[in-house]
């Protein structure tokens, strides 16, 4: 949840609307830009100079507090909603400054009685809007109501206006409920704790003008961003987006991609296609390789949810999706931590409106696919690929996995099947094991078989040859030819069979299922060139003294009968996870 105050600025702002009442529709008639407020009278009427070199509508006013506000106006309230929306757009403002009817104006102390204020260098407003006014409207002090009062008038509200408020305290981050109408005290607390925040009483009961004051400040933030209702029929689709931010820019299956407006730095994508959990699950992984969303932050993946997190010194990215009856929808927001508080708000909105509608998804033929694929993209968002993808087996009921030292030389980050991060738990001798950064529940954990295979016998070997091209193992089928290198080297099996530098780190199983070996990196550059199909792999004996120094306590399987081709295919590529190494 946001931050419930942003600023002394803002602190000030609502003190604006509780110093009077009928703010409304003082705001629809008079409206100032309040850009700062400063303590010290000297400071602000430096702080004025400095705006009027840029702004001649600069004043400045004295407020009942003892500050002393720094102010651009007056504007037609509408023309100040498209002149704040303007000015922070082009960072000309701070961006904690707002709208205010100036009700609580005292004297002013700029610009100075009697002096020249400085020539302004530039124009804040398109040239459309109005001339503003030359003094601002000054109104007295009223009494607010009583307790009594203010239950009173709470209770003569409908419905949606208490909805209102609970939106309102929400979207300040005061109350975290359900918008359902019902003060109870979950949104006594809120306003509770509204009004100490701006030292008020803790009543939990808000006045007629506290009320107006939170609609009004809570109206003006939704008319900045320009939120509205978009009814995406393509997609099937319904949400509210910050229009005022993004603009629709184009469809390219499954993604709807809105890009920034006005310079806001951010850009929002919808995501709309039918699928089930495999499609979901090669969602998830391929959105966690995009190059926009950073590999700092959470993940979390469901059989029928995701959601994820990534943050970076220059990037703040999100994006969430759900299946439900055969469709994925779902959203992502790109943005920076420079707006890290705003797109909060954003995003919460978003989520919060986000409904899939009708039995509709993202029809495939609007964009041709092979235009994507062939620019390298996935629907326009550029995909990041990892340095190399190598083979490796689970070698343990808790998901550590052994491959070998070259699959994971000089990687920034490791993962094991796209998405799982791992690290280096322990690594010799051409052999690395991994521990995955959490728990995985392998579909099938290595055996390794107690007795030597005979020359001659079939063997078979899992792995990745295109490194991750594919989605899953590949099964090669060879023979074993003898145990020891070429010159007797021990620790090696030499076999007989075709492979590809992604297959390095594989398994190497007997017919009967049990590992008798793992698949060794080619050795490049000798001065001798072997015939095609010699390879070499790691004997049972160096991987297991490996795995016991690592703490691993390998299974071993006794002889037994062949298996089925199904069961042998399914138990290799059960055990065989890709191990992807990246910057």
């Amino acid at each position: 949840m946001m931050p419930a105050v942003r600023s002394a600025c803002r602190l000030a702002a609502f003190a604006v609307f509780l110093m009077f009442p009928g703010l409304t529709a003082a705001l629809a008639q008079e409206a100032w830009i309040q850009v700062e407020a400063r303590s010290d009278q000297r400071l602000a009427e430096e702080r004025a100079f400095a705006f009027a070199t840029s702004f001649t509508e600069t004043r400045g006013f004295r407020l009942p507090s003892g500050w002393y506000a720094i102010v651009l106006g007056p504007y037609d309230a509408d023309e100040a909603a498209q002149i704040l929306a303007s000015l922070k757009s082009r960072r000309l403002i701070p961006s904690d400054s707002y709208i205010t009817d100036g009700r609580e104006f005292r004297e002013p102390f700029w610009p100075k009685e009697g002096g020249a204020a400085p020539v302004a260098a530039a124009e804040p407003a398109a040239a459309d809007v109005a001339e503003p006014a030359d003094e601002p409207v000054s109104d007295p002090a009223v009494i607010d109501e009583t307790p009594a009062e203010a239950r009173a008038t709470e209770a003569a509200l409908t419905t949606d206006e208490k909805k209102e408020l609970q939106s309102a305290l929400s979207w300040f981050g005061f109350y975290q409920g359900g918008i359902d109408g019902a003060f109870g005290p979950g949104t006594r607390t809120a306003m509770a704790a509204w009004q100490t925040a701006f030292g008020l009483e803790p009543s939990g009961v808000l006045t007629t003008r506290q009320r107006a004051t939170l609609v009004a400040s809570h109206q003006a933030e939704i008319a900045e961003y320009g939120f509205a209702l978009v009814e995406e029929q393509e997609s099937g689709i319904d949400v509210t987006l910050p229009l005022a931010l993004v603009e629709f820019d184009r469809y390219e299956p499954p993604f709807v991609h809105f890009r920034e407006k006005n310079g806001s730095g951010l850009s929002v994508v919808l995501i709309s296609q039918p699928g089930d959990a495999g499609s979901l699950a090669g969602l998830y992984e391929i959105l966690t390789t995009l190059d926009a969303m950073p590999q700092t932050g959470e993940r979390k993946a469901g059989e029928s949810e995701f959601r994820i997190r990534g943050r970076s010194a220059d990037r703040d990215s999100q994006a969430w999706a759900r299946l439900s009856d055969g469709l994925i929808k779902g959203w992502m927001v790109f943005s920076s931590p420079e707006h890290a508080e705003r797109d909060a708000r954003i995003a919460e909105v978003i989520e919060t409106s986000f409904r899939a509608v009708g039995d509709t998804a993202l029809d495939p033929g609007l964009v041709p696919l092979d235009e994507a694929a062939r620019r390298g993209l996935v629907a326009g968002l550029e995909v990041k690929k990892p340095l190399t993808g190598r083979s490796g087996f689970y070698v343990g009921a808790d998901g550590a996995v052994l491959t070998t030292s070259d699959a994971v030389a000089e990687c920034g980050r490791i993962t094991i099947d796209h998405t799982t991060e791992a690290s280096v738990a322990a690594q010799s001798e051409g052999f690395a094991l991994l521990k995955p950064a959490s728990p995985l529940a392998p579909p099938a954990v290595a055996a390794f078989a107690e007795s030597a295979a005979r020359p001659g016998s079939a063997i078979a070997l899992a792995g990745y040859p295109y490194e991750g091209r594919l989605p899953a193992p590949v099964l090669t089928h060879g023979t074993f030819e003898e145990a020891g290198g070429l010159n007797g080297e021990p620790g090696l099996l030499r076999l007989s069979l075709d492979t590809r530098p992604g297959d390095a780190g594989g398994p190497v199983l007997d017919a009967a299922g049990g590992v008798i070996g793992m698949l060794l990196p080619a050795v490049e550059g000798g001065a001798q060139q072997l015939p095609a199909g010699v390879t070499f792999a790691a004997d049972t004996a160096r991987i297991a003294a490996f795995l016991g120094a690592g703490g691993v306590s390998p299974r071993t399987t006794g002889a037994a009968p062949a298996l089925p081709p199904e069961t042998l295919t399914r138990q290799a590529t059960g055990m065989t996870v890709l191990v992807s190494c990246w910057e």
